[in-house]
């Protein structure tokens, strides 16, 4: 594919895989590229301190309030407000940087700030906003300093901190723990699993043999968590992208197609009504944001 949803990596050359940018700033060089449809290959925290903008995730219009916490994992399609006026600033890091042991790869796996598996995850700190503009500044100041061995450590903890306090913000504000067991690790691995192959592999059984399950076992760890089989959940994964192409890109309903794994565009066009019950063109004109 040739226009496919733009997709932008961590800048190359800074001396850690972790920054804090004043958006306000970055519309001033940018805003075309902010404004238009785009996904990103790390982690972003976006802190909304003023103004009332509406943060466009998937096909989720996010109501903005002052001093709202916005967590995105990597790879969500996002596109920010053009209209309204806001003072935000974003945390950006990647695996590499926050991921220095297994156990700092488990927390952000399951962390319910990038894992929210219901909902786009933001919280609101309006009563507790000294505590983190006290570790934003912390932050800020030691990426001000000339790096030495100790720098990513002192980020990272940071980091960690901030991440530690949200989560607690989070649990008091209506959130529904899910039980950690069994069907959450499998639901989790289930969905990593899905969001590397959902191209190439759309049956469950690849699914279930890969997590050295069967498949009435996946069936049940799904059906627990998100009252869905998995069937139904591969199939969320593959309109979700169809959608995002169809909306946000120009690629021919026959490009589309064969970029998700379908052989024929009558297949791809079948599945897709029969998914949303309109054919893809009618779809791409309702939805049209390319």
């Amino acid at each position: 594919m040739t226009t496919d949803i733009k997709k932008y990596d961590f800048k190359p050359g800074l001396s850690q895989e972790f920054e804090i940018i004043d958006i306000g700033e970055l519309y001033k060089n940018f805003k075309d590229t902010l404004t238009t449809t785009h996904r990103t290959g790390f982690y972003h925290i976006l802190w909304f301190q003023k103004g009332n903008p509406t943060h466009l995730v998937d096909f989720n219009p996010v109501k903005i309030k002052p001093n709202t916490l916005l967590f995105l994992n990597k790879d969500t399609v996002q596109r920010f407000d053009n209209k309204t006026k806001f003072e935000a600033k974003a945390f950006i890091f990647t695996d590499s940087f926050f991921c220095k042991t297994e156990t700092d790869t488990k927390f952000l796996r399951n962390n319910i700030l990038f894992n929210d598996l219901f909902s786009v995850s933001q919280i609101q700190i309006e009563n507790n906003k000294k505590l983190f503009a006290v570790l934003l500044q912390q932050m800020t100041n030691e990426l001000q300093n000339v790096r030495d061995n100790s720098q990513a450590d002192i980020l990272k903890n940071l980091l960690h901190n901030f991440l530690l306090y949200s989560e607690r913000e989070k649990r008091k504000q209506n959130f529904v723990e899910i039980k950690k067991d069994a069907n959450l690790d499998y639901v989790m691995l289930f969905k990593d699993l899905l969001e590397i192959n959902y191209k190439t592999q759309k049956q469950v059984n690849y699914y279930a043999k890969e997590m050295l399950i069967s498949e009435k076992r996946l069936n049940h760890a799904t059906s627990k968590i998100f009252g869905k089989t998995p069937k139904e959940i591969i199939d969320d994964r593959i309109m979700l992208e169809a959608k995002r192409i169809l909306a946000h890109t120009n690629e021919s309903v026959k490009e589309i197609c064969f970029y998700l794994g379908f052989e024929e565009p009558t297949n791809f066009i079948k599945y897709f009504k029969k998914h949303s019950t309109i054919r893809p063109t009618e779809f791409r004109e309702k939805n049209t944001l390319a």
